[in-house]
């Protein structure tokens, strides 16, 4: 039996951000109904960075378990390398046949992106207008896009350490998007009237804060992948209603950790999870007067979702090279 293996160029062209966003829905509802297990990570960190194993099993049709390994270099940018570097595996779960091998970078980056604008459909105000994405990597960029499919914007502000790569972000999202883009050099005054703020950032600092943040805010927090990443002040986390992709991942790696080693929340003391509220296992928390917070550490069963639409995709499109790894 041969494997499939598919290259970045084929993951663009097989995964569209509306397949993306309705395959992550979808693995979010199953994961809140207690139709999939709960996925498992292995982190380990190096010298200049880190690699992440993020696997899991469900069903679409048929059992598939997807395995990603994924290294996360900050530095690498500097380098002519891309931060996030890796490769998938997608296996028939019932006999363990060795289906696709796939890139991972586009899968990454879209299935965080679906998320965040998963969480922003059921998180966020309905009428919301102004967004500002903090952090003008490709996250940012596909978080932009993603938001826009669940959200009929009129503002999106883009702030980045290095305005220079903000400016260059807005132009170019400002012949794509419907809605004025622009690029701000202070996100606090942007805040002051933002609905939505997405946080895509490597850094080890909280820089958002209770001071930053108005009433009835939406926030994804997408940077934090490890416990060494912080970019929510813990404060700011325990004075919101805080719901998480998965509770217990979020403890050891996510902005929940922080605020638990500070000893200011609990697990318990989450809202909860994302897919129970998709599921309507629990009530949507939206309130005009409280923020809400979506943790988003990036589960194995996103990458389920999106490599399996991947694959499928690519059997009924003939995509990808056919490869025999028994020789």
């Amino acid at each position: 039996m041969k494997t499939t293996i598919l290259n970045s160029a084929d993951v663009r062209r097989l995964l569209t951000p509306e397949a993306c966003i309705h395959a992550v829905e979808d693995a979010f509802r199953m994961l809140g109904l207690g139709q999939a297990s709960p996925p498992e990570i292995l982190g380990v960190h190096v010298k200049n960075g880190g690699f992440h194993i993020k696997a899991g099993v469900m069903k679409f049709g048929r059992n598939y378990f997807v395995a990603k390994t994924n290294a996360n270099f900050p530095d690498n940018p500097a380098l002519g390398l891309p931060t996030i570097q890796g490769v998938i595996v997608v296996n028939d779960a019932d006999n363990g046949q060795v289906l696709a091998l796939m890139d991972s970078i586009e899968i990454t980056i879209l299935r965080t992106g679906a998320a965040t604008a998963i969480a922003a459909k059921y998180l966020s105000k309905s009428d919301s207008q102004v967004a500002t994405i903090i952090g003008c990597g490709n996250q940012g960029s596909v978080s932009a896009h993603m938001l826009m499919k669940v959200r009929n914007l009129n503002s999106l502000r883009l702030f980045d350490r290095d305005h220079e790569r903000a400016k260059m972000l807005a132009k170019e999202l400002a012949g794509q998007l419907s809605c004025d883009v622009s690029a701000v050099r202070d996100f606090h005054g942007s805040l002051r009237d933002s609905d939505i703020c997405v946080t895509c950032t490597p850094s080890k600092m909280p820089f958002l804060s209770l001071a930053h943040v108005g009433p009835g805010m939406f926030i994804a927090a997408v940077g934090s992948d490890n416990e060494e990443k912080n970019e929510l002040d813990p404060a700011l986390v325990a004075a919101s209603k805080v719901v998480t992709d998965l509770t217990v991942q979020c403890a050891g790696i996510g902005e929940l950790h922080h605020a638990i080693s500070r000893q200011l929340m609990r697990s318990e003391d989450v809202y909860g999870e994302l897919g129970e509220i998709i599921a309507g296992v629990k009530p949507c928390p939206v309130r005009h007067d409280k923020t809400i917070i979506f943790d988003s550490t990036g589960i194995g069963l996103q990458d389920v979702a999106a490599a399996v639409t991947v694959y499928e995709n690519a059997i009924k499109y003939d995509a990808g090279i056919a490869f025999s790894l028994n020789g």
